[in-house]
């Protein structure tokens, strides 16, 4: 009989405390291995002129996505997208997607069928094949579970743990948007379940909505940095919101940074959507999650060759990691940046 006194609570470690606690252990015995648990992918060298780059991700209904507002058609293609943002948060080229899923009585096969076009619309526009996978029955709702595969070159592959003390800190597009996104469609699920009769008033809010039903992988930067010529020190892609992946990045390369409120990318409409949920605008940017956007880190020679491109913003600095992770506000004054983000494993926020 099991000790209830004995047990330890899997939400006391939260989901990035229980990867820590699982895979601590784990010793690489294959030299092939070149990169195991801890970024982004792990990184697989046959001896090539390229690496394999390998990750995989799980989205389960009732945690990642609720069916009385996700269409499954861009439930599909979002289930790629996010495995092919991995991929680029390793400076590599998603190649084979593997995809396997789990579902109950409820789904007919049209509504299987949906799911499957959008995963093969992502496929189609990020040049990836779609090469297997599994099926099986659940009982408790839909998952799906994708397995992606890249490829890219040994000097070219960035990983975590690369940033250095006075590296410039920058990131992609806007962030907010789709934690935004998310908030708008739960409160108009909560009305509708209110009075059913009442229909979800979402006009004018197509950008963040699109945030987070189709958020978008960043291939875009990748080919920039390619054609810049510039290879990051470190980097990783924003799921979890800013904050989150700022300390992953610091933890990894052992430094400290400093992030300047003023900085942060913020698309007006997600702005004023915060205000209009009174919430602070930068919480929502810091600790959202699903982005997608790559936060990454240059040296400050590459500076002028990226200064004038508008999908890339420069937001701090690496700093010793003494002087810790820091948050300058508006007011210029300083706060430790600590991670609020959502919790998959939980499926709350922290």
């Amino acid at each position: 009989m099991l000790d209830n006194h004995s047990t330890t609570e899997i939400s006391k470690l939260g989901e990035f405390g229980l990867i820590k606690h699982l895979t601590q252990n784990i010793e690489l015995k294959n030299p092939s291995t070149v990169k195991g648990v801890g970024d982004d992918a792990a990184i697989i060298d046959y001896g090539g002129a390229k690496m394999s780059v390998v990750s995989t991700d799980m989205l389960v209904e009732g945690v990642h996505f609720d069916l009385s507002y996700v269409p499954l058609k861009h439930l599909g293609y979002k289930a790629a997208t996010v495995n092919f943002s991995d991929i680029f948060a390793m400076n590599a080229t998603p190649k084979q997607l593997l995809v396997s899923i789990a579902i109950s009585s409820k789904f007919s096969l049209d509504a299987i069928e949906e799911i499957y076009s959008g995963l093969l619309v992502a496929c189609e526009r990020y040049g990836v094949d779609l090469v297997g996978g599994d099926t099986t029955a659940s009982k408790s709702g839909l998952v799906i579970s994708c397995t992606i595969i890249g490829e890219a070159e040994k000097e070219k592959i960035v990983y975590r743990n690369g940033a250095k003390e006075k590296d410039l800190l920058c990131v992609t597009g806007d962030l907010g948007g789709a934690y935004m996104g998310l908030l708008m469609l739960e409160r108009e699920k909560e009305v509708y379940k209110s009075d059913p009769n009442i229909q979800p008033d979402l006009e004018g809010n197509d950008y963040i909505l699109e945030r987070q039903l189709k958020p978008e992988a960043r291939i875009d930067i990748i080919q920039m940095l390619a054609d810049c010529g510039v290879v990051p020190t470190s980097m990783i892609d924003i799921s979890d919101g800013l904050a989150s992946e700022l300390l992953h990045i610091c933890t990894q390369s052992n430094v400290g940074a400093q992030l300047y409120e003023e900085k942060i990318p913020m698309d007006p409409m997600t702005f004023d959507r915060a205000r209009e949920f009174s919430l602070d605008p930068t919480m929502c940017a810091m600790n959202g999650g699903e982005d997608f956007e790559l936060l990454f880190t240059v040296d400050m020679k590459d500076y002028e060759k990226l200064q004038h491109n508008p999908d890339v913003t420069f937001i701090g600095h690496i700093t010793a990691k003494e002087a810790g992770v820091n948050l300058v506000t508006r007011s210029n004054t300083e706060h430790p940046v600590t991670a609020q983000g959502w919790d998959a494993l939980l499926g709350k926020d922290n």
